[in-house]
């Protein structure tokens, strides 16, 4: 019989994004966020960096559910050596979008997938090139006015409306997005996770 959590798999996030992706894979898994203090984490590099705050995600999961498989994840983006997280607010994200437009960007999404009893621990970084076009202020300005930007690494969605400015992508989309769906899979196949039944 199911039970209430089933948490055989544990995404340690709450990212719409990221769960529609694990769902869009056919994976049956339980959210828990977790309490992670992500100001902990001071990295020289970028790729080290949100390598590290997917780590400390899945580790603060993984001391409570030592039995499960757990997945944390942290996606930046990166132009001219500057990070850009979450837009703050509509300057903010306004800024952002200036700085991308007409230019090649870096989507680093670093994650992190561990179990406790296993001693399982592995985690990287993964980076995709994006390409936008050149936009122009009236469209930056309506594209923040549907709230889109907010709560997205470097202001857009490319799940969303942010795909119009898209024109070229060079690695993962599932990466951008927020999660590297492909190399999860793969290595939980490793894993034998899928020869588990679920209960």
């Amino acid at each position: 019989m199911k039970t209430a959590i089933d948490t055989q798999l544990i995404l340690a996030s709450k990212s719409p994004r990221r769960k529609e992706l694990l769902m869009s894979a056919g994976l049956s898994f339980s959210i828990i966020p977790s309490m992670f203090d992500e100001n902990s984490v001071c990295a020289s590099g970028p790729e080290t960096y949100v390598r590290l705050l997917s780590e400390g995600k899945a580790k603060d999961v993984s001391l409570k559910y030592s039995d499960s498989w757990v997945i944390g994840a942290d996606t930046v983006v990166l132009i001219k050596n500057k990070i850009l997280e979450k837009p703050k607010s509509k300057t903010d994200a306004f800024n952002m979008l200036k700085l991308l437009s007409g230019n090649a960007h870096k989507v680093l999404t670093g994650y992190c997938i561990c179990c406790k009893t296993k001693n399982r621990f592995f985690s990287e970084t993964i980076s995709t090139e994006v390409s936008f076009k050149k936009l122009d202020d009236k469209e930056i300005k309506w594209y923040i006015n549907t709230k889109e930007p907010f709560g997205k690494a470097g202001a857009y969605a490319i799940q969303g409306m942010g795909i119009r400015f898209v024109k070229k992508i060079k690695g993962s989309y599932s990466s951008v997005v927020g999660l590297p769906v492909c190399e999860v899979v793969s290595f939980l196949k490793k894993e034998s996770f899928f020869n588990n039944p679920i209960s």
